[in-house]
């Protein structure tokens, strides 16, 4: 498949708030290369996440290679994690006493699953220990959970997002055990697609900072489940959250990548799209790519350094690498 050459790099910086704390990348040429015999890496609609070794995991849901696929921090396409599901819709990579895993729900499983780096299934929670009062119910009256994301809290307690279902976000401790679930479309949370969701480790103590895609918003909740408030709102669709530092990246569905500081200020936007027709959707077409320019962020994930990593909702797939200026 053709791609219009790209010749340059490109440089983002703040676009809006003029402020002292502004933060400044640059992107790379396509920076996902695809596994050997195929033009794109596959069928996209899912998340990004760095281990310690810095390593770049991308859940890949069609194609030869689907599954989480495994590339170098230069973008060399390097294996796919066995056992690996091919809808983790939204997952993450954390190290904690007991060594670095992979955590993702899966979106079409109806389960929640801990993987080690090399595949080995270590636990998988059914959705069936969630009460079927935090569900939703089909037509013939069977309760269902439609997983989308979570996050690890340093403690190991797991806290995952029913983001395509009923809103709620489901707490369990480091083994698995069920404990509680909070949120949901009543007051105080009112939410409409809770998409993806973050442990905020900027703040004492710790809180959960969650996209409220459908209501334009970014929102923080308590690991108890307090409704905080607001952080951001009037976003392009917010669909993935990831911290770093004093940062938050935020991956806005319809064409854009925002960083917000601790206090919710706008210190730097990425890759703006004003194409219609590009954002927002999955069938944008490589032919059309632009080099950092984005078409539907769904995963967003930094590595030690700072750099930013972005997945995009995509047919064909498509990961972006903004490196940070130092």
């Amino acid at each position: 498949m053709k791609r219009t050459p790209l010749l340059c790099l490109a440089v983002f910086t703040l676009l809006t708030h003029t402020i002292a704390s502004a933060v400044e990348y640059t992107s790379t040429p396509e920076w996902a290369k695809p596994p050997e015999g195929q033009e794109t890496i596959g069928n996209s609609h899912g998340d990004v996440a760095v281990s310690s070794a810095g390593e770049i995991y991308v859940s890949v849901l069609g194609g030869n290679k689907a599954g989480v696929q495994v590339y170098s921090a230069d973008g060399k396409y390097l294996r796919n994690v066995p056992n690996a599901p091919a809808d983790f819709h939204g997952f993450v990579i954390h190290k904690g006493a007991d060594g670095e895993f992979i955590y993702g729900p899966r979106l079409g499983g109806q389960t929640i699953e801990k993987l080690a780096l090399d595949g080995k299934v270590v636990l998988s929670i059914p959705a069936s220990v969630i009460p079927d009062q935090f569900k939703k119910t089909d037509k013939n009256g069977k309760a269902f959970v439609s997983l989308t994301g979570m996050d690890v809290a340093p403690n190991g307690d797991w806290y995952v997002t029913d983001g395509y279902a009923n809103d709620y976000v489901h707490h369990f401790d480091s083994t698995g055990k069920y404990l509680n679930s909070f949120g949901g479309r009543g007051e105080p949370y009112n939410f409409k697609t809770l998409h993806k969701i973050a442990i905020d480790t900027r703040f004492t103590p710790l809180r959960i900072i969650a996209c409220d895609r459908a209501n334009m918003r970014v929102v923080h909740l308590s690991l108890n489940g307090e409704f905080l408030g607001v952080v951001a709102k009037d976003l392009l669709l917010p669909a993935a959250v990831a911290i770093h530092g004093d940062l938050a990246a935020i991956g806005e569905l319809k064409g854009r990548v925002t960083l917000l500081d601790k206090s919710g200020n706008i210190v730097a936007q990425l890759g703006a799209n004003t194409d219609a027709a590009e954002i927002g959707n999955n069938k944008t077409e490589p032919v059309k790519w632009r080099m950092g320019i984005v078409t539907s962020p769904h995963g967003v994930a930094f590595d030690a350094a700072g750099n930013l990593y972005v997945s995009e909702y995509n047919l064909f797939g498509r990961v972006h690498r903004y490196n940070v200026v130092k």
